[in-house]
């Protein structure tokens, strides 16, 4: 294998859902047995010219207003924080890299999966069908559609 081949990461779309977990893991496997780089991305979606904020509550157990963005980077961090403990025989989860950008979810991933010269992307979806799928439409379908490399589409297990 090339080393080209090597750094080219798995890129995945991260959402904080049972579906995007069972995404990661499945890519930090095929990670491990592709010795390549895993990155986990987060898209904070774009509010539009307008900052966004969320009520947080602080330590002190006190609501402020912050930042989407700093929220969501703590979200991310604590989401990765809690995969690592949870699957502790995943390297590729312990070494994997995270990003955070803002903008339109589908066309954030596809920008990062060329800028990173990603050789995958793995993600998770909730598999809606009939007319649930036809209002809302499917990110993971749209990146399918539009992606010049690989996609695999993984759904969690049914409980």
């Amino acid at each position: 294998m090339s080393a080209k081949k090597t750094e080219q990461p798995i890129l995945v779309p991260i959402d904080f859902s049972p579906h995007s977990e069972t995404a990661l893991i499945y890519a930090s496997e095929l990670a491990e047995a592709l010795q390549c780089p895993l990155m986990a991305l987060h898209v904070v979606h774009d509010p539009g010219e307008a900052p966004g904020y969320y009520a947080a509550v602080s330590g002190k157990k006190k609501k402020q207003l912050r930042m989407i963005q700093d929220v969501a980077a703590d979200m991310m961090s604590q989401f990765m924080q809690e995969m690592e403990k949870k699957y502790p025989k995943q390297p590729a989860l312990r070494k994997a890299r995270t990003e955070l950008v803002v903008g339109i979810p589908v066309t954030r991933i596809l920008q990062m999966a060329d800028k990173t010269d990603a050789r995958m992307i793995v993600m998770g979806s909730q598999g809606r069908t009939g007319l649930a799928h036809v209002l809302l439409g499917s990110k993971a379908e749209q990146v399918v559609r539009l992606a010049p490399i690989p996609v695999t589409i993984v759904k969690a297990p049914r409980e």
